[in-house]
């Protein structure tokens, strides 16, 4: 097994090709395993086993944003290209990855630009590159487009796929049971997968049990970014029913899980330093780093992640270093599969550090 720096690195044969319910006969989203890890412990679960694992008074906090056909062909030049449209700007302008065709019916990262350069899409719209999203890297650009991009989007576009897939999926396999349509057309370049397990007879019997549920939205763009570079801003919202529902649960002793790492961007973005949680959107900057630390979160259930990403500096703000590293040792050895149609990892704080959280945090 080679490391990278005290990681695993994820095996090929370790990455999840199709689908959960794609591999067999009778199988479904929910039929993933489930990684537990907490403190010293780690244990191994089917996904189904979920609401065993969680109490009465623990509350979930799932992403609601809709998965968005975002990659589209077109044309620069004389050369046929991908777009992927990552995310929309605060002043109409759209940051774009520009991808080349592999001739395997994916795609290979290239650089953005240069400045004026124009892509060309079915319908009259195009886009013109205007500058690198960040000064470190030129793969995100922001681009001003002209036309209507969710018109071009539901006509022309595909869901995002990556190498290591065997075939192009349809949308709804990139939506989760918590995907809402939202009126400008707004949503996620990439699918927000921790949800992906989840079925409707799963949230039925976790409210049956006890367990809640608060909704946010934060729209994320292109998260697998090849060189791993942090989070870019992202638009959230985290609603006062949501908040209320959030801070009653630590009131009460409940546990704050997140669905996924943009849950926890959303509702750690807006929590201040009281703990206590307020309605808030627009744009988070948030990375939610070891020395950062979370305020509210107790638990994340997730995929799991390259070792090089930077989803990993969450996870071991929530549950240390040591937690982490032992979890992900496990997924290896036990051959779980990696990415947004693979296994997922629930990881909690330990039962002393879940006491010392709540001592004083909810005013």
């Amino acid at each position: 097994m080679s490391v990278v720096g005290a990681w695993p690195r994820v095996p090929e044969g370790l990455h999840a090709r199709v689908p959960a319910e794609q591999r067999g006969p009778g199988l479904g989203r929910d039929s993933v395993r489930l990684l537990l890890s907490r403190g010293t412990e780690v244990s191994h679960h089917a996904f189904r086993e979920l609401p065993a694992l969680l109490r009465a008074g623990d509350l979930l906090v799932v992403n609601t944003s809709r998965t968005l056909p975002a990659a589209v062909d077109g044309r620069l030049g004389h050369a046929r290209v991908v777009v992927h449209f990552s995310t929309r700007g605060a002043d109409g302008r759209w940051a774009v990855e520009l991808r080349d065709p592999d001739g395997r019916g994916t795609t290979r990262a290239r650089a953005g630009g240069p400045a004026g350069a124009t892509v060309r899409f079915p319908g009259s719209v195009s886009l013109v590159w205007e500058e690198p999203l960040a000064a470190e890297s030129r793969r995100l650009w922001w681009v001003r487009v002209a036309g209507d991009v969710p018109a071009l989007l539901r006509r022309h576009g595909r869901p995002i796929r990556y190498r290591y897939t065997d075939r192009d999926q349809p949308l709804a396999a990139h939506q989760t049971v918590f995907a809402l349509p939202s009126a400008d057309g707004a949503g996620s370049a990439e699918m927000p997968s921790a949800g992906r397990p989840f079925t409707a007879a799963m949230v039925a019997e976790l409210v049956s049990r006890g367990v809640q549920f608060a909704p946010v939205t934060l729209h994320t763009g292109v998260a697998s970014q090849e060189a791993h570079e942090p989070p870019y801003p992202e638009p959230f919202e985290v609603p006062g029913t949501s908040a209320a529902l959030i801070n009653a649960a630590r009131a009460g002793g409940g546990r704050v899980i997140a669905v996924g790492t943009t849950a926890v961007r959303a509702v750690e973005s807006a929590a201040g330093a009281d703990g206590v949680v307020r309605a808030a959107s627009g744009r988070t900057e948030l990375v939610v780093t070891p020395e950062r630390g979370v305020r509210v979160v107790d638990g994340l259930l997730t995929g799991l992640h390259e070792p090089e990403a930077s989803h990993l500096l969450m996870l071991e703000a929530v549950a240390g270093r040591a937690a982490i590293e032992r979890g992900y040792a496990e997924a290896v050895r036990r051959l779980y599969l990696w990415h947004e149609f693979g296994d997922v990892h629930l990881i909690l704080r330990s039962e002393n550090t879940d006491r010392e959280h709540c001592k004083g945090n909810v005013q």
